[in-house]
C-alpha cells in the first residue's frame, strides 16, 4: 500500500481512522509505514495551524471552544491537539481532553486529541509536530491548546502559524508578557474575559502599550499584531477574532511567507528530534556530516531527513 493511499483511506476513515493513525505514531513513530504517511501528509498541506497559548486560567479552552463553534458554523472542519501535562507514573496526558473542551463527539468535523507534554516542561514534544503534520493535510483548520507553563508559550511557534496569546484582565499578565519576552511571539493577541470591562480595556492598552516598547520583530515585516478584547462566555469579540486569524493567513499567503515559515519549523524540529533522542552528541554529529540533507528541507520531508540521519550514524 503506497502513502498516498495510506492518506486518502486515512481521510476516507473520518476520527477512527486519525485516532488509530495516532496511536500508531505514539507507539512506532519510526516504523517505516508511518514515516510515508508522514511523508504524504507533509507535502499535502490544507489546514492553517493556530496556536493558542497563554497562562493557566486565562481561558484558552473557553476561546479554543467558542472558536471551534465559529468555524463549524462556516462549514469549516477542525482539529485540535490539546497539550496536557504528562502523568509521572504513565508518561500519559494527565487532563484529557473531554474535560477541556466541550464539543459535540457525533459531529464528524471536529477531531479532538490530548497530547501529553512529556519532559519538554509544557512545551511541545517531538511527536506533537508529526500529528499536527498528519492532520494539516486531513483538516481546514488545526487548533493547539498548550498547557501555558514552561517554554510552551514559546514552542508554539515552531508548529503553528498563527500564534494567538491570550492575556487575563487584572492579573498582571501584561507585566509579564514583557519580562518573559513573550512579546515577540504572538501574531494576534486576545484579552480574554472581556465582559470585565473596564479591566479588559486597561490589560488591552497594557499590551498595546508592551508591544510599543519593542524594537519589532525581524519576522513580522507589514504585519501589525492586532490586540482584540474577546469574551466567549458571551460570544462577543470571537467573530472579529476569527477575521484577524484569516487576515494573517492571507499575509502569510502572499510572498511566499507561509512556505518559507514552515520550512524553517521544519528543520528546527528535525534538530529538536535529534537532540531529543541523541542528545547533544547528535547535535554535534550533524553539524560534522558532510552531506547538508538534514537541515535542508528544499528536496525531502524532516521525517525522511531524521531518518536518514540515523541511517547515518
Amino acid at each position: 500500500m503506497t502513502a498516498g493511499k495510506s492518506l486518502a483511506e486515512l481521510r476516507a476513515g473520518g476520527k477512527p481512522a486519525l485516532a488509530r493513525a495516532l496511536a500508531r505514531l505514539e507507539s512506532s513513530p519510526d516504523d517505516a509505514g508511518m514515516t510515508a504517511l508522514l511523508d504524504a501528509a507533509y507535502v499535502t498541506p490544507t489546514a492553517q495551524v493556530i496556536g493558542l497559548t497563554g497562562p493557566p486560567g486565562v481561558g484558552k479552552s473557553t476561546l479554543a471552544g467558542a472558536l471551534i463553534q465559529a468555524y463549524r458554523r462556516v462549514g469549516k472542519t477542525v482539529a485540535v491537539i490539546a497539550i496536557d501535562p504528562s502523568s509521572k507514573r504513565s508518561g500519559g496526558a494527565l487532563l484529557g481532553d473531554r474535560t477541556r473542551l466541550r464539543t459535540d463527539p457525533d459531529d464528524n468535523g471536529i477531531f479532538v486529541r490530548s497530547m501529553a507534554a512529556r519532559d519538554q516542561l509544557g512545551g511541545l514534544a517531538e511527536i506533537t509536530y508529526a500529528a499536527m503534520v498528519l492532520m494539516r493535510a486531513l483538516y481546514d483548520v488545526v487548533l493547539i491548546e498548550t498547557v501555558g507553563v514552561g517554554q510552551s508559550e514559546t514552542d508554539i511557534a515552531l508548529a503553528a502559524d498563527t500564534v494567538l496569546f491570550c492575556v487575563q484582565p487584572g492579573s498582571g499578565d501584561a507585566l509579564q508578557f514583557m519580562k518573559a519576552g513573550i512579546v515577540e511571539i504572538p501574531d494576534i493577541i486576545a484579552v480574554t474575559k472581556g465582559d470585565l470591562g473596564r479591566a479588559a480595556t486597561r490589560a488591552q492598552a497594557d499590551v498595546k502599550g508592551a508591544l510599543g516598547l519593542t524594537e519589532g520583530r525581524q519576522d513580522a515585516a507589514d504585519w501589525s499584531v492586532p490586540v482584540l478584547i474577546v469574551s466567549a462566555n458571551a460570544a462577543e469579540g470571537v467573530d472579529k477574532l476569527v477575521a484577524a486569524i484569516g487576515e494573517h493567513a492571507a499575509w502569510l499567503g502572499a510572498d511566499g511567507r507561509l512556505s518559507v515559515k514552515r520550512a524553517a519549523q521544519a528543520g528546527a524540529w528535525t534538530q529538536a528530534a535529534i537532540k531529543e533522542r541523541w542528545g547533544r552528541e547528535g547535535l554535534r554529529r550533524l553539524s560534522h556530516l558532510s552531506s547538508g540533507s538534514v537541515t535542508d528541507l528544499t528536496r525531502e520531508t524532516p521525517f525522511q531527513a531524521l531518518a536518514g540521519f540515523a541511517r547515518q550514524l
